[in-house]
């Protein structure tokens, strides 16, 4: 039993215990404090705090890299949603401008048709009335169309009508607010007309097609060729003389037929015009004192 006691005496127990947790708390905030009050007294870890700036320094850098690439890529979103807004806001301005300036063009390509036709009226020497066109007959086979002044305003059939450039046709049907105008290439329409070069007198019929009218019953030896023009030529009391109808185009001799094939192009812009002129008549007296006003109106313009 004493040897057995004699044996616990020596031996060492396998775990040491140090101080306990509180105790060690206890001495970091000393030590802490004692720090803070040595560094504050006597500055003697500034060499030592600047040191480890330095070694601590590429950390911070390394630590701010996310943050950095972060913030740029948001500046990045935000310029290119901001660049995204503007172009299409300039889109739309554009869009705009775009629609205001076809309205320009259009405002001044009527103008100017406008001006052509009040030119036009001033050197016929007849009382005219402008009108625009309401509709177009769809049917291939007829060439008609209809405008916006009809009986009330002095519109009667068999009024001839004329763009700015030449004789486009002649009315046909009448309503109080409206009529219809056959125009000269339609297959039942035929003018009487001569040519402006010799004064060789023809009938041009329609074609059917737009921009052709033909002159029938010529005999093959007329004395009519390619560049000629036409005019009215005041026979069959629909149509003063002397208004430009249409340029020959073609001429040409086929053996087996009677008579020349003399093809003409209308001067009207059959297809384009959007005003006409209903040509009424006037009598000397009329023309006269029309004419004066217009010299007037013509001087006292600067």
């Amino acid at each position: 039993m004493a040897a057995l006691a004699t044996g616990s005496a020596v031996i060492k127990p396998l775990f040491i215990q140090g101080p306990s947790p509180t105790a060690r708390l206890v001495l970091a905030i000393v030590a802490a404090l004692a720090l803070l009050v040595i560094d504050h007294s006597y500055r003697h870890l500034d060499g030592l705090r600047a040191s480890l700036s330095v070694l601590v320094h590429p950390l911070y850098a390394v630590a701010g890299v996310p943050d950095r690439l972060l913030q740029e890529a948001q500046g990045r979103l935000a310029d290119e949603e901001a660049l995204r807004r503007q172009t299409a806001e300039l889109q739309r301005e554009n869009l705009r401008l775009k629609a205001r300036l076809q309205r320009l063009e259009a405002l001044e390509a009527e103008n100017r048709r406008l001006r052509d036709l009040l030119g036009s009226s001033f050197k016929l020497g007849e009382r005219v009335l402008i009108a625009e066109l309401l509709a177009v007959d769809l049917d291939p086979f007829r060439h008609q169309v209809m405008v916006d002044k009809g009986e009330t305003a002095g519109v009667f059939v068999g009024q001839p009508v004329l763009d700015a450039r030449a004789v486009m046709g002649q009315v046909v049907r009448v309503a109080p607010l409206s009529a219809t105008v056959l125009l000269i290439t339609d297959v039942e329409h035929s003018l009487p007309v001569q040519v402006l070069r010799n004064g060789l007198r023809a009938i041009a019929q329609g074609t059917g097609l737009p921009n052709r009218l033909e002159l029938v019953h010529l005999p093959k030896n007329a004395d009519i060729q390619v560049g000629d023009r036409l005019v009215t030529s005041g026979l069959g009391g629909r149509f003063p003389a002397g208004y430009p109808v249409a340029r020959v185009v073609e001429v040409r001799d086929e053996p087996g037929r009677p008579f020349a094939i003399v093809l003409a192009e209308p001067l009207a812009r059959l297809d384009r015009a959007r005003e006409v002129l209903l040509v009424s008549p006037m009598s000397a007296g009329q023309r006269g004192a029309t004419l004066a006003d217009g010299a007037a109106q013509v001087s006292a313009e600067p």
